[in-house]
């Protein structure tokens, strides 16, 4: 977390505190050592599934729900 007074922001900046926002860290901005604002990366949002999306990528077999044959001797 990086602080910033705005008195001494004329030296700062602006794509480096970018950057290093984007990469994760936060930015709060200070007047007379008290936080004013807080710049932050936008977060992305997740994309939201769309049922039914899968319909046709696989299919089960005929005999999926019947017993293996190799896990009989562990059935008795």
């Amino acid at each position: 977390m990086y602080e910033v007074s705005v008195e001494k922001s004329d030296t700062i900046e602006l794509p480096a505190l970018i950057e290093s926002v984007v990469e994760g860290e936060e930015v709060i901005f200070t007047r007379n050592n008290l936080p004013i604002a807080k710049l932050v990366a936008v977060r992305q949002e997740k994309p939201r599934p769309q049922f039914g999306s899968a319909k046709g990528l696989f299919v089960l077999a005929d005999d999926f729900n019947e017993p293996v044959a190799d896990f009989d001797e562990y059935r008795k």
